[in-house]
């Protein structure tokens, strides 16, 4: 009878030493032995076959479970579509390269020269395209810090314009002069950027240079008469913007009674699924934590309030033919410019209808007499 028990189970590694060790051990083994121990080989390369195809499908499964999450969270929390897209299929490629690692594990096939290669892969690819990965890092930073928005108007990088694409190795900007202006977002994201959008209003600034002689004070009312008289100038404070900031965050909804979603008033808060739940819910903690920081930011909306920005007029320097005043007033972002050329031409027209003068450059030249001793003979 044959007693299996004393004969050897060898296992088929992929390594060219071993298998050779194994070949020599199956020589010296007699052809039943031989046949048992390659059959016992092949019922373990079986079961891990098995066990690898149970992983494979189970690790697809709830790599797709983690995919629809992350899309939903995405979603929820609008996230802009550029860089939902980047992030999911980095998700899946990450995601899918740990079970392609695992099955190979499994297989019973060592896993350490693969991660070496894959790893000096990524050195080498790193160091090839750094400048590539500066800028993708950048463009992720933009997209979630959002220090500008498509249609934005900002200056950075030497270059002035509007936002038109956020890309995520770039950024697409619109010049007043209609070019179209490509800048690394590598450089946006570590360098200064002057967001002209941000805030509703600006300041627009003028120097303009009397006479002298001229009275300071007559002139100080009568540049902020030509001011006042266009209704596009701030008279006194920015109601409009901060009554609109305080019903902005004023308005927060009811919160719900339970977790019943609102678009289905005949359902049972007993019989919801987990992910129900888990949406309500966090809807809730949402709708508590704006509550929670509205009275802070209603103190400080009732502060923004009180802020008083009339025109200011006053004499900035005596130059050497002028008096120099400098002026300054607030309108909205949106009139800057038209505010700027129209009120340099009302200056220009109404200023000497009301008796003041624009000097032209002059110099006095006094003229000494000159004694008859150091005459010229």
């Amino acid at each position: 009878m044959l007693q299996t028990q004393d004969i050897p189970i060898i296992d088929l590694p992929d390594k060219a030493e071993k298998g050779k060790s194994a070949l020599n051990a199956l020589k010296g083994l007699s052809f039943d032995d031989a046949i048992t121990t390659i059959a016992n080989g092949i019922v373990q390369f079986s079961f891990k076959l098995l066990v690898a195809a149970f992983v494979f499908y189970l690790g697809k499964f709830l790599i797709k479970k983690s995919y629809d999450v992350v899309l939903k969270i995405l979603d929820a929390n609008e996230v802009d579509a550029s860089l939902s897209t980047f992030v999911l299929s980095l998700i899946r490629i990450v995601l899918y390269f740990i079970l392609i690692v695992t099955i190979i594990g499994i297989l019973g096939i060592e896993t350490s020269s693969f991660l070496a290669l894959f790893a000096s892969a990524g050195v080498a690819i790193g160091m090839a395209l750094s400048g590539t990965l500066q800028n993708f890092a950048g463009g992720v930073l933009i997209l979630l810090l959002k220090p500008y928005r498509v249609g934005d108007y900002i200056e950075a990088q030497g270059f002035a314009g509007t936002v038109k694409e956020i890309q995520i190795f770039h950024t697409v900007i619109n010049t007043p002069d209609n070019k179209t202006i490509i800048i690394p977002n590598g450089g946006l994201s570590t360098g200064s950027i002057n967001n002209y959008s941000l805030e509703n209003y600006r300041r627009v600034d003028w120097k303009i240079g009397l006479s002298y002689g001229c009275d300071n004070m007559a002139a100080k009312e009568a540049f902020k008469e030509i001011l006042l008289s266009d209704d596009r100038i701030v008279s006194d404070t920015f109601e409009y913007d901060m009554q609109k900031r305080k019903q902005a965050v004023e308005e927060t909804e009811d919160l719900p009674e339970n977790d019943c979603p609102e678009d289905d008033p005949d359902c049972d808060p007993e019989k919801l699924t987990f992910w129900q739940k888990f949406k309500v819910r966090r809807r809730k903690r949402k709708q508590l934590l704006k509550k929670k920081i509205q009275n802070n930011t209603t103190i400080k909306l009732q502060t923004d309030l009180k802020i008083s920005r009339p025109p200011f007029v006053s004499i900035s320097e005596l130059a050497d033919s002028s008096v120099v005043f400098i002026i300054r007033a607030w309108t909205h972002k949106e009139n800057y410019w038209d505010v700027y050329f129209t009120m340099n031409e009302r200056f220009y027209k109404e200023m000497p209808e009301r008796g003041f003068q624009f000097p032209f450059p002059q110099m006095d030249v006094h003229i000494a007499d000159v004694p008859s001793s150091l005459t010229m003979k």
